[in-house]
């Protein structure tokens, strides 16, 4: 058995549909269990009717829940998924009129009413495809933290090995339910995790993570266009790309994959023959130093002095404990005897917290800043890695520096200004020519 997992742009429309359609059947013979993502931007649209709707603006709501389901009407008549989708908007209808009864949402709420994206989309594709449903919320089991769920990994393994799968089934990605039945989601991004969830649960032979791009790139496309494709990486480096910006792929998606050594692979819904990426374990054996270039926009620099502080005992601490009041992850870090720079990429308790920092140091914000990361397994073990990288950006002004603790990634920020400079530069250095076996 297989699962394939697809993403919003590939079940977007009618035409999109049709394609998925093509791609399963194909595919038959290795009984694939099929997850989706909700149509196109579903998600978000869905997010701003239940704002609407709790802000007094119940018509706007409405007539907007309408817009929406016109869309899903236009694109899933035409598989005869006309019953499914009315029954589906009708109790969103009833979800969102109690919400503008209410007056607020929680993230209980937030949750009902995003899983309806993922609910329809997968009973629209199983009847396009004429595959057997389950509802994802009766094999994958979470946690009570609404809008970013923890998966409950042995009740989810029990139900799904107690599961009978079709010669196609088809699932929504992203929802679940907690052990006592309410609706829960993972996070967005996840329907990637349904995937590997699922994939690790019944022990699939390959994940697919089917996308609009023919697999991993050497550079973010919107960045720098152009780039190579990766036909294959380690886990390791697959996570570390994605944590730092390659929205190929969710962080998460690879962790129960890795467990169970399933291979994963990103794959392109509108060019099926593409043979894409593929990630294991362990990746190839190959000269060259590094796999891509990750980037992460919209970053926010924080730099933390304090001179009272040196050799002071619990600094640190002291610095972190603020962060996790006010739950803002940090992204990277370099420290010195008496000042910290760090990484932010959700500044929207900046102002809070840079009041806390200041009871004991001095602090200096930097917005519009981006991070850049070189990636790839060699960077451990080749010397002279760092000297090309900075010989290679040595018109560009460097705020920060930091390496990970793998040494698999060596990442640096810049003035969000200099960003396509940076790649541009960094990939003329170490992918202009490389190893065929790895790249195309």
């Amino acid at each position: 058995m297989i699962v394939m997992k697809f993403g919003g742009s590939s079940v977007e429309s009618a035409e999109a549909i049709e394609r998925v359609a093509n791609i399963v059947i194909d595919r038959r013979h290795q009984r694939p269990i099929v997850v989706v993502s909700a149509m196109g931007k579903t998600t978000n649209r869905l997010l701003e009717i239940a704002s609407l709707a709790v802000n007094g603006q119940r018509s706007q709501a409405l007539d907007q829940l309408q817009a929406l389901q016109d869309y899903h009407h236009q694109h899933a008549d035409p598989y005869g998924a006309k019953p499914v989708i009315q029954e589906h908007f009708q109790e969103l209808a009833e979800l969102v009129r109690g919400l503008a009864i209410l007056g607020e949402l929680t993230p209980r709420s937030i949750d009902a009413i995003t899983s309806f994206g993922e609910r329809l989309s997968s009973r629209i594709v199983a009847v396009a495809i004429g595959a057997k449903h389950i509802d994802s919320r009766h094999v994958i089991v979470t946690d009570e933290r609404h809008t970013m769920a923890a998966p409950l990994y042995p009740e989810t393994n029990e139900k799904l090995a107690a599961t009978a799968w079709g010669d196609i089934t088809v699932m929504g990605g992203f929802i679940a339910a907690t052990r006592a039945g309410v609706t829960t989601t993972l996070g967005r991004g996840g329907s990637d995790f349904t995937a590997s969830i699922v994939g690790a649960g019944i022990g699939a032979s390959e994940i697919q993570i089917w996308t609009d791009v023919d697999g991993m790139l050497t550079c973010d496309p919107t960045v720098l266009p152009g780039g190579r494709r990766v036909k294959s990486m380690s886990f390791a480096e697959a996570a570390e790309l994605a944590y730092f910006g390659a929205k190929v792929l969710h962080p998460a998606t690879v962790l129960p994959a890795v467990e169970k050594n399933i291979p994963v692979l990103i794959l392109n819904s509108r060019r099926p023959h593409v043979a894409g990426t593929r990630i294991t374990a362990e990746g190839p054996s190959t000269p060259s130093v590094a796999k891509s270039i990750a980037c992460k926009k919209n970053i926010t620099l924080v730099n933390i002095q304090s001179s009272r502080m040196l050799m002071a005992h619990g600094f640190l601490r002291r610095i972190f404990e603020v962060f996790d009041r006010h739950e803002t992850p940090v992204d990277m870090v370099a420290t010195s005897e008496v000042s910290v720079s760090l990484t932010i990429d959700n500044a929207a308790k900046m102002d809070q917290i840079a009041a806390e920092l200041r009871n004991f140091a001095e602090v200096e914000i930097e917005q519009q800043q981006a991070i850049v990361c070189l990636v790839g397994d060699n960077i451990r073990w080749q010397k002279g890695v760092a000297a090309r990288v900075f010989g290679a950006l040595s018109g560009i002004n460097i705020r920060m520096i930091s390496q990970g603790a793998s040494l698999r990634n060596l990442g640096f920020v810049v003035a969000q200004a200099d960003l396509r400079q940076a790649v541009e530069s960094l990939h003329s250095e170490f992918f202009t020519e490389v190893d065929p076996e790895v790249f195309e």
